[in-house]
């Protein structure tokens, strides 16, 4: 597997280390990067009820907020030495602004890649906009 480039590294470690996590000392970051090439962080932000805000929906409503809408790659960052693969409710969010050549990459604590992903391999038979009659990337 491919190396991670060392700045979106230090991205993630520097957005992972500002998340908020209390209640599970779980905290994750994630990267993405958009159509334009420009790179979203976000982390998890748990509140007291437990419908906090995961790490990738947290990077892609930035990227939405900024006006763009597709996804180029994503890279998820937990705590720890295993995989920490987006959640479904992520990957479904993920599914809705990526295309067929997205990536999705999983690293360790440190930054290591441990796992790449298209988006058929994470999220397979997957439901999106176009079965709703909309548009989308991944016809």
């Amino acid at each position: 597997m491919s190396e991670v480039q060392p700045d979106i590294v230090e991205a993630l470690i520097g957005v992972r280390d500002h998340a908020y996590a209390p209640y599970s000392n779980h905290p994750v970051g994630a990267l993405i990067v958009s159509e334009s090439g420009t790179r979203y962080v976000g982390a998890n932000v748990e509140v007291a009820h437990y419908k906090g805000l995961c790490a990738e929906a947290s990077a892609i409503a930035t990227m939405a907020s900024a006006g763009e809408r597709e996804l180029r790659e994503v890279y998820v960052i937990g705590p720890g030495e295993h995989l920490c693969t987006p959640c479904g409710d992520c990957r479904q969010r993920i599914r809705e602004f990526a295309t067929p050549e997205t990536l999705i990459r999983v690293v360790d604590a440190q930054g290591t890649l441990l796992r790449r992903y298209t988006m058929d391999q994470l999220l397979p038979d997957s439901f999106g906009p176009e079965n709703l009659g909309r548009d989308s990337a991944m016809d």
